[in-house]
């Protein structure tokens, strides 16, 4: 029986008992004494949980108990390929107290007891999302069934909103899934698919869609004949060494604790209080655990890191709706192209096929270009497979998705092509006339470039309305944000096509100006030059990473110049310079680096050392406290640089210096037009170059210090350190009118 037939019986089966017309919850009893308890959540495609269920549920539940002859409970879906795909954030967002938030926490661990003290067993039977709420749902229920649908994945995803599973998650996922895979999924997010959750004990069989609830119901008779007993998670040896002792547990838990503040660095307290919840559960008793997990729920919601978590959760969610220009619906694209083959061709060819499920075509000059795009897919899908996450016929099924050749045979029927070739401008203009030669005359040009104006690459175009930027961050198929570049004669359809070839993609598009630098690099530059520069007045490589990693971001401003290649910095820095001024001049200084061969981590030299260690310099290296796989500078930069680390600033003062450059553009480029919206320009800035989430993007920050005390710093530093620091006019302005960019 599907979730399509499970409707069908509602409205045929004379002996449902219907809930009132604005529930949720539809109860439909069967002769064989199961009844099925359907989830429908009226008006919405998906099913998440809301305050006023509790009514709801409590109705049906005394029916259920009522009722004598129903043996056994099927807790399902009439959503397709959705569960239960969590809470409705906004009924947080509502909360005006901590004690509002620990009321409604305690109400949903109540309600969700109640399920598990049926005196009959209740089998969730899950075909799609069941994630957070949903998922603490199910765990409440005495047995689970999933299906093997591609859409089928279960988690608890709270900590990414800076959260925790605040109805009774932290409590049962340990009980079956054990403490470090409880520990694990809780910390990351992690979502399990059909086959990975029935490894890990969270469900009781994987089955195919058509006969979910046929199995369910059998599963549910069964119970009922054997008590409600269902069969033990199987430990490993290595679990019973670490998770049926105290002493084990401890080790556990320090660990955890460890790992999550080397990758937080303390700014989140999510997951500090997750650990909390879970070992007071175990060491102490669950009626504590369930206590302090509804106290440090209400904690992490009134908590500032996770409204503005929250806050950009709401604005992806808004720009999902959205098209690239109001009123403009977007056309439907069938086939696309990508010209290039190296690593952005690749990834854009990936995301194309696997996310946007469109077929690719992939234009290369050679041969072994066209194999490096195909390779670059088939690595990540064969480590789906190897993990279980996806089925070789899968796989196979995706690469069919992308083709190659060096010709441009089958361009006829492309709607879009997006060039990933190099940062030449004429060969770039080369590529948009043999698209046009090629294509049909609504074919969409989008160049993937980084830093060359889009009006130029269209000056000899045919058909400039149908050239577009289309900026992807690398690694392409991790990287959630692109820009989409618009130049002053692309059409409106183009750019509504072009949004929405992006979203499918899987991608977060921000509709940036085209002006130099666009948005993210523009931003970005001002940041990286000043810790150039306080590199070059002597603060070391690693203190500068440190600081603004602690600062938040995932890695520090001269890692991330190795990691993208110092020569793309020097490329683009000059662009910029020209066209904006002086404050985008990169330190004379590196060009040291380039005429030394100092590219990066590609040419395995540049601030770090990329080699591997012999045994002489592993045994220094742990002499210096330098543990094993971690970076270590190198230090013959500073004599290249004529620099000697002296490490006389705070790591504050450093990261302020770097954060404060990125600010004041950042101002100036809301002033300008290059984003359309400070929401747009905060998305732009947390996803295209890791801006901490936590602090809600940099003109969120601003808001936060105020723009007279962002003003008064910068003004102090441009009489101390030269002009660059003078405070941008928008800036200076908000700050004399006690201005903000989200008023409250």
């Amino acid at each position: 029986m599907s979730n399509v037939e499970v409707n069908e019986a509602i409205e045929t089966d004379k002996a449902a008992t219907v809930a009132p017309t604005d529930s949720a919850f539809t109860l439909v009893r069967h002769d064989n004494g199961i009844a099925h308890l359907v989830i429908d959540v009226i008006g919405e495609s998906v099913n998440t949980l809301k305050t006023e269920f509790a009514e709801q549920i409590n109705v049906v539940l005394a029916d259920i108990k009522a009722d004598k002859s129903i043996t056994g409970i099927v807790l399902c879906s009439g959503k397709q390929d959705s569960f239960v795909a969590g809470a409705d954030i906004n009924m947080l967002d509502a909360c005006q107290s901590r004690e509002e938030v620990i009321a409604l926490s305690r109400q949903g661990q109540r309600i969700f007891s109640l399920l598990e003290r049926l005196p009959i067993p209740i089998v969730a039977a899950i075909d799609g999302t069941c994630l957070g709420g949903g998922l603490e749902l199910a765990m409440a229920c005495h047995a689970r069934v999933c299906t093997d649908n591609e859409k089928t994945a279960l988690g608890l995803p709270e900590v990414q909103l800076g959260l925790l599973p605040g109805s009774g998650g932290t409590q049962r996922l340990p009980k079956l899934v054990g403490l470090q895979k409880a520990l694990d999924m809780m910390l990351t997010g992690k979502q399990l698919r059909a086959k990975q959750a029935l490894k890990a004990g969270l469900v009781d069989d994987v089955v195919p869609s058509s006969i979910l609830l046929d199995v369910a119901e059998k599963l549910a008779i069964s119970l009922s004949q054997r008590g409600k007993r269902v069969v033990k998670r199987k430990q490993s040896a290595m679990d019973k060494l670490l998770e049926n002792n105290s002493v084990g547990r401890n080790i556990v838990y320090q660990q955890a604790q460890k790992s999550v503040f080397a990758k937080t660095q303390g700014n989140y307290p999510a997951p500090g209080k997750i650990i909390d919840c879970i070992r007071t559960g175990i060491e102490f008793s669950p009626e504590n655990g369930y206590k302090l997990e509804a106290e440090h729920f209400a904690d992490l919601v009134m908590s500032d890191e996770s409204a503005q978590i929250r806050q950009l959760f709401f604005a992806t969610t808004a720009m999902k709706k959205e098209q690239g220009v109001a009123g403009v619906m977007p056309e439907k694209i069938i086939k696309a192209g990508v010209l290039g083959g190296g690593l952005m061709g690749g990834g854009i060819a990936f995301v194309t096929a696997t996310k946007a499920n469109i077929p690719v075509r992939v234009k290369d000059i050679s041969h072994q270009g066209i194999s490096q795009a195909l390779k670059y897919s088939y690595q990540i899908l064969n480590k789906k497979v190897k993990r279980r996450f996806i089925l070789n016929s899968e796989m196979q099924k995706q690469l069919a998705m992308i083709t190659g050749s060096v010709e441009y045979t089958g361009f006829k029927a492309l709607d879009i092509v997006v060039e990933a070739v190099f940062e030449d401008l004429s060969l770039k203009q080369k590529m948009v006339a043999e698209v046009e030669a090629h294509g049909h005359e609504n074919t969409i040009f989008a160049s993937n470039t980084s830093s060359l104006p889009i009006g130029k690459i269209a000056a000899n175009a045919k058909r400039p309305e149908n050239v577009i930027g289309l900026h992807y961050f690398s690694p392409v198929d991790k990287m959630p944000l692109v820009e989409i570049i618009p130049h002053e004669k692309t059409s409106d359809q183009t750019i509504s096509n072009t949004v929405a070839f992006a979203k499918k993609q899987g991608k977060t598009p921000i509709v940036v100006k085209d002006k130099a630098g666009f948005y993210v690099n523009r931003i970005l530059a001002p940041y990286m030059n000043e810790a150039a520069i306080l590199l070059l007045d002597g603060e070391p490589i690693d203190k500068i990473d440190k600081a603004l990693v602690k600062f938040g971001f995932p890695v520090g401003p001269m890692q991330l110049l190795d990691e993208v290649g110092i020569d793309v910095g020097a490329k683009i820095s000059p662009i910029l310079q020209a066209e904006l001024g002086e404050r985008f001049a990169a330190p004379p200084a590196f060009d040291k680096l380039l005429a030394d061969g100092r590219l990066g981590k590609k040419a395995n030299k540049g601030f770090y050392q990329y080699q591997k260690n012999s045994l002489t310099q592993t045994f220094k290296n742990g002499l210096k406290g330098i543990k094993p796989g971690q970076k270590q500078v190198d230090d013959t930069v500073y004599s290249l640089l004529n620099v000697k680390p002296m490490a006389s600033l705070s790591a504050n003062e450093i990261s302020k210096r770097c954060i404060y450059m990125m600010l004041n553009e950042a101002a100036r480029c809301v002033d300008e037009g290059i984003v359309r919206s400070a929401r747009d320009g905060d998305v732009g800035a947390i996803f295209g170059i890791g801006f901490p989430p936590f602090l809600g993007g940099p003109l969120r920050y601003i808001d936060k210090i105020g723009a007279k005390s962002v003003v008064a710093q910068l003004s102090q530093w441009a009489e101390q350190h030269g002009e660059r620091y003078t405070p941008c006019a928008a800036l200076v302005t908000m700050a004399e009118n006690d201005e903000m960019y989200y008023p409250k």
